[in-house]
């Protein structure tokens, strides 16, 4: 039986959360990044075999995705120095320079799930391809769109377990190869990104219940057809890398903008968290390029804070938010998850530096704010990423943190990345309504 009482004592995060108080919880299991790779069952050369499946597929993707075009069928998403917002967030407490990861903005399917989740349809498409000779990874992957293989690939399902961006990414990518596709999908899925689903052909299956329900009930039916492949959002190692193919292209961008990253000019990263597949998949990444340079922190809803509950208590996917008497109910629809990914708390154990949670209100009152001052619209979910640079020095486990690792002499020398992780597919009149939320 789960001891809340030992863990609300033990841990002051853990006593935060279940006040619904905002809070960070620093992990005490950071390691080393070299001795951190001892604990990890990936490497670099599994990223960059990652990278080189997504060139093979670069034509194919220009042909379905012209908007693909200028970027020669590589999906990547700019790298912003937003210095307006940087100026206004300066007068509550930021220090050093603020950057927007834009995956809000990725081609196809505008949100961080364009990465891991169309990577593991098109790996699944190829793995498929090559078993029945369809195509040499040698060959040109652009004949995979002919007659003939869309009808091959429309004998064949992809499943998936959503709470919106997800499956949109895996329904778009997988519809237009041609694969018959199923997304299930919480309580939590705003109705825009149902209708949106369904426009491109996609079995939209609804739930009345949370995140991981609509999991486990689509794992389910997807293992009883063999024609059937379920996209596991909690445990696909395939996911992950597809999101930790983000790093190596942070990298040349960090290059081109002529920063400096290295352990006297530090490179703060703050990924809005659900189950924790793509921050996870993103922070092994970049822990993995950047080494003990790149300090990663992930941002929850204080409604739905599960990575934290599970890494924090060391129970991983074995505890829920509801198991502290939280509700899991929040705006930020992808961010809505009751329980954590087992497989991402193991990995991200020795690499993690620590996580955030914030209230509902500072989602919309960042969206507004960086809408005023960069005219960038991203979705609420995704500016939970500022809650990590405004509050880095408000709380005295954060201090203890950056005393830790020598930081204190170097806070204007730190480079902030908040991750935009969604926002460019919502539509117009929802967006307005989002600008002119107030909790």
């Amino acid at each position: 039986m789960l001891d809340k009482e030992k863990f609300i004592e033990e841990i002051p995060a853990v006593a935060d959360v279940c006040e619904l108080k905002p809070t960070l919880w620093i992990n005490p299991n950071l390691v080393d990044a070299e001795k951190a790779w001892e604990e990890i069952p990936f490497t670099e050369d599994d990223i960059l075999d990652a990278e080189r499946r997504l060139e093979r597929f670069a034509p194919l993707l220009m042909e379905y995705f012209p908007e693909t075009k200028e970027k020669g069928g590589i999906i990547e998403s700019p790298l912003k120095k937003i210095g307006n917002m940087e100026k206004k967030l300066r007068e509550n407490g930021l220090k050093g320079e603020l950057y927007l990861k834009m995956d809000s903005h990725l081609a196809v399917a505008g949100s961080v799930k364009a990465r891991g989740g169309i990577y593991e349809v098109l790996k699944h498409a190829e793995d498929l391809a090559i078993e029945n000779d369809l195509i040499d990874p040698d060959e040109d992957y652009r004949q995979l769109a002919n007659d003939k293989n869309r009808a091959f690939f429309s004998k064949y399902t992809i499943q998936v377990g959503s709470t919106g961006n997800l499956g949109l990414s895996i329904g778009i990518a997988s519809a237009t190869l041609g694969f018959k596709v199923i997304v299930h999908m919480s309580m939590d899925a705003k109705q825009w990104k149902k209708d949106l689903l369904r426009s491109k052909g996609v079995k939209v299956v609804e739930y009345e219940s949370d995140y991981s329900e609509a999991v486990k009930q689509g794992r389910k039916e997807s293992d009883q057809d063999p024609y059937s492949y379920f996209i596991d959002d909690e445990n696909s190692k395939t996911l992950f890398l597809g999101y930790a193919v983000a790093a190596l292209r942070l990298k040349k961008q960090i290059e081109e903008n002529g920063i400096d990253v290295d352990e006297k000019n530090p490179l703060f990263v703050y990924i809005p968290c659900g189950v924790g597949g793509a921050p996870g998949g993103i922070a092994f990444g970049i822990k993995k390029i950047f080494g003990n340079a790149a300090h990663i922190f992930f941002v929850e809803p204080t409604h739905a804070p599960c990575v934290l509950l599970g890494m924090a208590t060391g129970l991983n996917n074995e505890v829920s938010v509801q198991d502290f008497n939280i509700d899991g109910l929040t705006e930020a629809d992808g961010l809505a998850v009751g329980r954590a990914s087992g497989f991402v708390g193991t990995v991200m154990k020795p690499i993690l530096s620590g996580i955030f949670t914030l209230e509902d209100k500072e989602l919309f009152n960042f969206m507004r704010m960086l809408n005023e001052t960069e005219n960038i619209k991203i979705e609420p979910s995704a500016c939970a990423a500022f809650e990590g640079p405004v509050k880095l020095l408000t709380y005295k486990s954060a201090k203890e943190y950056l005393e830790k690792f020598d930081l204190m002499d170097k806070l204007e020398n730190i480079n902030h990345i908040a991750w935009a992780t969604g926002g460019k597919l919502v539509p117009e009149d929802i967006m307005q309504e989002y600008l002119k939320t107030y909790l």
